[in-house]
């Protein structure tokens, strides 16, 4: 069962190790990640720093070194801080730019020769094992001087272990914390519930919880979160009654949205539905503040989920009156809108973003497209594409994907093997998503059909550089257009238990949304 995708127990505790959560809160700074996003838009950011993050956000491709940047940012006889280089680092890391937040975290010390820090080296820490692996990660804490190996450090390396699912290390770990007295906060329990809760150990979650007790380590958020995950995967609902109870009576306890929401999804996959609605009450009661937009967005989809199209408008006239809503809110309101098939009021909707003149996000357009196609509105699909390109748009690579299966559905087989071409043209690896089994056959026997065997043998290898199907299948799908034999078999076959076809990530999944813009 899907649990709550927005500041879910999932991705709670990573965001406790410098990324954002939904209060904002770095366990290693002594300021909010909410301040130091604010910081960077004050005057004395755009005076001295704020260029250098101004040039560096717009590069997303991972692949791309921004030290070149920062390197020529010196030699410009900028001023270079290292209080602002590690709020770079936290925001990078908050839009999961992890192998740019690395870089700069290196360039900080090897570079500008600042002073290691143990907050550094935590956070530096989770930033090798998620860019490099677990193994790198090992071997730069066996390097960390012994003077920083405290606290901050070890529950970082217990951190990255959680992360990995690496549970006999992690436990290893834990027990040696334990032994150095280490093993004093909620966030190192947090981390190894996190882990038995993703390894499906939950009978440990109770013990861990006891221990906690026993220790005088309080229950926060992320604890109660990661039981209610787990009461709700096993479907147990007087387990979730009891944590509701608990949390709810623990004045320790700073409950906010997030976590009456997980309670919520809890209730809701066991089929109690009041239960559910009357903890989204309550997660409404405690949005407040310009910072929760990612809240309201939350309620959007699950109202949706749950049929309540009423409740869909009602949070999205409020979205608009509390809260600036930028693209991400588009991309929650339009396709909760597209679940109750009300293609007129998401028309009306897409216009307003329009008006909005924000960045122009072409996976706000795709909604439109996608529920035009499924509906045969081929024309339209085709003029929504040409009016987002004269606005400045860049079609994305489900644009076209939508595009292909409409005209697929509708006949037009030619157009659909032109449109999956500009698919792979633009696919880029890895990926979440991959285009379906059945639509890749339909173009390939539409190849074949046309004795274009030049035209098939070039998309069969696109699909293998592409990585969208192993080296090994690109002789067999060969063989297959030669004698005339079925590729979608074949697909089938070798991808019954892969990702192939996984046409689940949603729009709002890709990481392609603007840095600057999204605040």
């Amino acid at each position: 069962m899907k649990l709550v995708r927005l500041g879910t127990i999932l991705q709670s505790i990573n965001a406790q190790f410098g990324r954002r959560t939904v209060l904002g809160f770095s366990s290693y700074s002594t300021t909010t990640t909410k301040t130091a996003t604010w910081d960077l838009q004050t005057s004395k950011w755009r005076g001295s720093m704020y260029g250098l993050y101004r040039r560096i956000s717009p590069i997303g491709d991972p692949k791309v070194s921004i030290v070149p940047l920062l390197d020529q940012w010196v030699e410009e006889g900028r001023p270079v801080e290292k209080e602002q280089l590690q709020v770079f680092v936290k925001e990078l890391r908050s839009y999961r730019r992890f192998t740019h937040a690395l870089e700069v975290s290196m360039w900080m010390t090897d570079r500008r020769y600042f002073e290691l820090k143990a907050a550094d080296a935590a956070i530096r820490l989770d930033l090798i094992a998620k860019v490099k692996g677990i193994k790198h990660a090992e071997n730069y804490f066996s390097n960390i001087p012994m003077k920083l190996l405290g606290l901050e450090v070890y529950t970082a390396l217990l951190n990255c272990y959680s992360y990995a699912k690496s549970v006999e290390k992690a436990e290893d770990l834990m027990q040696k914390m334990r032994d150095l007295g280490l093993a004093r906060t909620t966030l190192a329990y947090n981390c190894m519930l996190k882990l038995y809760y993703c390894a499906g150990n939950y009978e440990k979650l109770d013990s861990l919880m006891h221990e906690m007790k026993e220790k005088n380590i309080s229950y926060d958020k992320y604890t109660f979160g990661t039981r209610l995950s787990a009461y709700a995967t096993a479907l147990d609902i007087e387990g979730i009654d009891k944590t509701v109870k608990m949390m709810e009576s623990d004045p320790s306890v700073a409950l906010d949205w997030s976590t009456y929401a997980t309670a919520a999804n809890g209730y809701a996959g066991v089929g109690h539905m009041d239960k559910a609605l009357a903890m989204l009450k309550k997660s409404e009661g405690l949005i407040f503040g310009e910072k929760f937009g990612r809240a309201y967005e939350f309620l959007l989809t699950q109202y949706a989920k749950y049929g309540k199209k009423d409740e869909v408008l009602r949070i999205w006239e409020l979205f608009k009156g509390r809260v600036k809503v930028y693209n991400k809110g588009y991309l929650s309101v339009i396709p909760s809108l597209l679940k109750f098939d009300d293609l007129e009021t998401a028309e009306k909707i897409f216009e307003e973003w329009e008006s909005k003149n924000l960045q122009y996000d072409f996976r706000i357009l795709n909604f439109l497209v996608d529920a035009y196609c499924s509906k045969g509105l081929l024309q339209k699909a085709e003029a929504l594409i040409n009016r987002g390109k004269l606005k400045g748009g860049k079609p994305h690579v489900k644009t076209w994907y939508y595009m292909a299966k409409g005209y697929l559905q509708n006949n037009q087989t030619q157009k659909a093997v032109e449109a999956m071409k500009e698919v792979l043209a633009i696919y880029r690896t890895p990926s979440k998503w991959k285009p379906s089994a059945e639509s890749l056959a339909a173009c390939l026997d539409y190849l074949k059909d046309e004795d274009d065997m030049e035209g098939a043998e070039n998309f069969i290898k696109l699909l293998s550089d592409k990585e969208i199907i192993p080296v090994d299948l690109q002789d067999r799908l060969l063989k297959n257009v030669q004698n005339e034999k079925s590729n979608l078999d074949t697909l089938r076959e070798l991808y019954s238990d892969s990702s192939l076809g996984n046409e689940a990530v949603s729009e709002s999944d890709d990481d392609s949304s603007d840095l600057i813009e999204e605040k």
